[in-house]
């Protein structure tokens, strides 16, 4: 794995590896072991995460639904029976494979050539297996610290965004960041934090950068900062590394929302084709999203004698132009924007190709 991977996987569960290693080993598969010999899989860490999962969702519900009560009893406001369904629920491996999908953490796997031969990379269990994995290399890296282990699995299942709002909830704004981001530059929200406000005023970078004024929210020690542009970050406050990265994500939510920013280009139209090129273009720019696009055309002759154009399609914001040439004005013109529209979205989309 390389440093940025580490960085961003640590920044995604909250926890940072003395030794990463151990991480690494939490993303090598059985498969490339047997074909190099080379250091050991993540089997047992998959085995130790299981233990893990299961332990935090047990304290989580028993302490969000329940307490010792004045005759020093446990009492709970829900019966094993309906604590036993939401714990079944928030382990089930589809819960844990969208999580890995999320995060993008598939695509860090260390396999031998026969999973690379076979996409084992996108199997539900696959998924599953890494998710766990992780927990037990959080376990003994932490050397079993139930802060850390708690941090990990709240921050990785947004536990406390389903405990708030039920798990039928559209208020999942971590989720809807993450989403927005990656189909804006292709890459996860960077959040780094602090296990104190005095910590975190002490590293406070300035407190105007961008056009954008620093914007906090929340309540709790822990201070969570997220980044999803230059400007400032959305500061977010919590109980728990999890709640405070609640708090920023819906700061960011909230910011995007009235700015008009969370629908990208690829949101406004179904799929870009040759035939609704021109129409698609001319859409996006009645949302404003640039200039209306302007063509340029020339008309040429082939040695028969046929006619041949020329169109050049062109739009303000963007340095670069786009021509084709067919037998007709109109296919021309069709072309040209086609190849627009594909280069202004792999622009948003942080591509090149």
């Amino acid at each position: 794995m390389k440093a940025e991977q580490y960085d961003e996987v640590e920044s995604q569960i909250g926890y940072e590896f003395k030794n990463r290693l151990l991480l690494q080993q939490a993303f090598t598969r059985k498969s490339y072991t047997q074909e190099t010999h080379d250091g050991e899989n993540n089997e047992v860490l998959e085995f130790i995460g299981d233990k893990v999962l299961d332990l935090v969702i047990v304290k989580v519900l028993t302490e969000y639904y329940g307490e010792i009560n004045n005759d020093k009893e446990y009492e709970c406001e829900h019966n094993e029976g309906k604590l036993t369904e939401f714990k079944k629920h928030l382990v089930e491996s589809k819960m844990l494979a969208e999580r890995i999908d999320e995060m993008g953490f598939a695509d860090y796997l260390i396999m031998g050539k026969g999973d690379i031969k076979n996409n084992v990379q996108n199997e539900t269990h696959v998924k599953e297996d890494l998710f766990e994995a992780i927990l037990g290399a959080v376990a003994l890296d932490s050397d079993w610290e139930m802060d850390s282990m708690q941090d990990a699995v709240e921050m990785m299942l947004h536990l406390d965004c389903y405990l708030e709002n039920g798990f039928g909830t559209d208020k999942d704004y971590v989720s809807i960041i993450q989403q927005w981001q990656q189909k804006r530059v292709g890459e996860l929200p960077f959040y780094k934090f602090y296990n104190s406000r005095y910590e975190y005023h002490c590293n406070m970078r300035s407190i105007q950068v961008g056009t954008r004024r620093r914007m906090e929210q929340g309540e709790g020690d822990i201070v969570c900062e997220l980044r999803i542009d230059n400007g400032a970050p959305f500061v977010g406050f919590g109980y728990s590394k999890s709640l405070a990265r609640m708090a920023a994500a819906e700061l960011a939510y909230d910011y995007l929302d009235e700015q008009g920013l969370l629908r990208t280009m690829e949101d406004e139209i179904d799929e870009p084709t040759l035939e609704k090129a021109v129409s698609q273009l001319q859409e996006l720019a009645q949302k404003g999203y640039f200039s209306f696009p302007y063509y340029e055309f020339n008309e040429d002759h082939d040695d028969d004698g046929n006619p041949v154009w020329t169109c050049e399609c062109h739009i303000e914001e963007y340095e670069d132009y786009y021509y084709d040439e067919a037998s007709s004005k109109k296919e021309a013109k069709r072309l040209a924007a086609y190849h627009m529209l594909l280069s202004i979205l792999n622009h948003e989309n942080g591509r090149t190709d």
